[in-house]
């Protein structure tokens, strides 16, 4: 698989108390292999992005995997579907209210 990953910031030791604080570090995947499938190419994201964390605690990893999936899922199902919400639903398998709830949360407008 060919992946290229752009950093934008890496884990740091912090400043002159010493305490740890870690920076956030976002990912964006540049070149991907069209005939890998989307779990290998989390998998080495994510293999990636733990090896940045050095000595920090990663903690609610499930939370932050399925708000980076799940967004553009939905952003690109609404384009796809012009908006509609319930072709938009069907598609992804969730009732109108659970994707509306979800959008919300995100803050996506459905694009009409």
């Amino acid at each position: 698989m060919k992946t290229a990953f752009a950093v934008d910031g890496f884990p740091t030791r912090g400043g002159a108390d010493h305490q740890a604080k870690p920076v956030s570090v976002q990912f964006q995947v540049v070149e991907a292999d069209r005939g890998d499938p989307l779990s290998k190419c989390v998998e080495e994201a994510l293999r990636i992005y733990l090896g940045t964390t050095g000595r920090h605690e990663v903690t609610d990893l499930h939370r932050l995997v399925i708000q980076e999936v799940e967004r553009p899922l939905f952003e690109t199902v609404l384009r796809h579907v012009d908006g509609n919400l319930s072709n938009a639903a069907r598609i992804l398998g969730l009732t109108r209210n659970t994707l509306r709830k979800r959008l919300t949360d995100y803050g996506i407008d459905r694009g009409r």
